[in-house]
């Protein structure tokens, strides 16, 4: 990391956009590198959270919902492309600003082919990843809808999912879930009219390395159904032997 550019503040222009809720995740295998760019990223005013391997920024990233990923293309599990790739199934709308070598003109190009948004080469300058940051923090945040629910938010017929905010909405009605049932209705809403195995479901909301059994994504649907669907047509649906489903009721 090149330091000659100086501190995130040496930047020209103002902070037009600022929000403190903007969360980035931040990926490299030296841990005092990450722990340097998230303390720039904190600097601005943005939470941070800092990973040195792949799984555990899949992992991370289904957890944490980042709003940004500054992520190394060198990682020593899986590469920051096939990172990209397993983040954007589930997060399309993730911003991803990858880290390369200064001379690796062939890494730059695959990492834009696979759907990253920018680059900046090692060494860098934290002045640069902010000011790079602060442009995908930009796309990242469209306007809200006039007269209806965020841009921003999953919707689903009557049924609306503000991430931001960490609400839940029936027809206008709030319902109260917990972390575990709001994780679980998120990756329903994220795959609408989509068949969803046990097994799927345990990976996505329980993570990869959750050792409990099947009956546990039974006994969450229960809840989710007896919360969302009580008095209204149903939304969740039970596809015998193949998983479940959510759709917007008719």
């Amino acid at each position: 990391m090149d330091d000659t550019a100086g501190r995130p503040d040496d930047r020209p222009g103002d902070r037009p956009d600022d929000r403190s809720d903007w969360r980035v995740l931040v990926v490299d295998d030296e841990p005092d590198l990450v722990e340097v760019v998230c303390g720039a990223v904190r600097y601005e005013g943005w939470q941070a959270r800092g990973v040195t391997n792949g799984l555990e920024t899949v992992r991370e990233a289904a957890r944490w919902r980042p709003h940004a990923v500054v992520l190394d293309i060198m990682l020593p599990d899986l590469d920051g492309l096939e990172v990209l790739r397993r983040i954007h199934a589930e997060q399309p709308e993730v911003r991803v600003l990858f880290l390369t070598a200064r001379d690796a003109v062939e890494e730059r190009i695959a990492g834009i082919a696979a759907g990253g948004d920018d680059y900046v080469t090692k060494p860098f300058s934290l002045a640069e990843v902010v000011v790079r940051l602060r442009g995908l923090l930009r796309r990242a945040a469209p306007p809200a809808a006039p007269n209806g629910p965020p841009a921003h938010a999953l919707v689903l017929g009557d049924l609306v999912l503000d991430d931001r905010a960490r609400e839940v909405t029936r027809d206008g009605e709030t319902i109260e879930l917990s972390p575990t049932e709001y994780a679980l209705l998120a990756h329903l809403m994220r795959h609408p009219r989509q068949v969803l195995s046990k097994a799927q479901i345990l990976d996505a909301v329980w993570s990869y390395d959750f050792g409990g059994q099947a009956h546990i994504v039974e006994l969450y649907i229960s809840y989710l159904r007896k919360k969302l669907d009580a008095g209204r047509s149903p939304m969740i649906h039970t596809v015998r032997g193949a998983g479940y489903l959510i759709k917007a009721a008719p």
